[in-house]
């Protein structure tokens, strides 16, 4: 049912995800460990909170009912991936070339016009989503104004150009 009679406010932004995880510290060494996000709290001995930049956190992983279990099928509903978004196109090269480094696989690498996006799965199989958005000013508009985003594939040789 739409009922358009309230938005949201503008400053309006998601918070936080929280993931369940079947090994606690398997996804603490992919996020903080490969990531780069910093550890600002557990909780007991099945939970942990994680962010970037000092906010209380920006992710929450726990097995409280996922200890020890497989992925969810990728045909079922449930989250499709997270969403990183980094500052700059360069902070977008420099996690590539560390990916690059730990030989960790990418499922895909996008340009949607309004951002550039790298695709991969968490060691439980989440999709996660690294990527930057291009100045608001550049995003491709149709001919009536309203946005034209796309997906097309990603130079990966031109994004590792932002960090030689």
């Amino acid at each position: 049912m739409e009922n358009t009679d309230y938005t949201l406010p503008s400053k309006t932004r998601i918070g936080h995800v929280h993931l369940k995880v079947s090994d606690l510290q398997r996804s603490l060494d992919f996020y903080c460990g490969l990531l780069g996000f910093e550890l600002t709290m557990t909780y007991g001995e099945d939970a942990a909170f994680i962010s970037a930049g000092g906010y209380h956190h920006h992710i929450g992983l726990n097995t409280w009912f996922s200890k020890g279990a497989g992925p969810v099928p990728k045909r079922t509903v449930g989250l499709f991936h997270t969403a990183i978004l980094y500052p700059t196109r360069k902070d977008l090269a420099t996690i590539l070339q560390r990916l690059r480094k730990a030989d960790y696989p990418l499922t895909g690498a996008s340009d949607h016009g309004v951002s550039e996006a790298l695709y991969l799965d968490d060691p439980d199989g989440n999709g996660v989503e690294l990527y930057w958005d291009r100045p608001q000013e550049d995003w491709p508009k149709k001919p009536d104004g309203s946005l034209d985003m796309y997906t097309k594939p990603l130079d990966l040789q031109s994004l590792l150009m932002e960090i030689n």
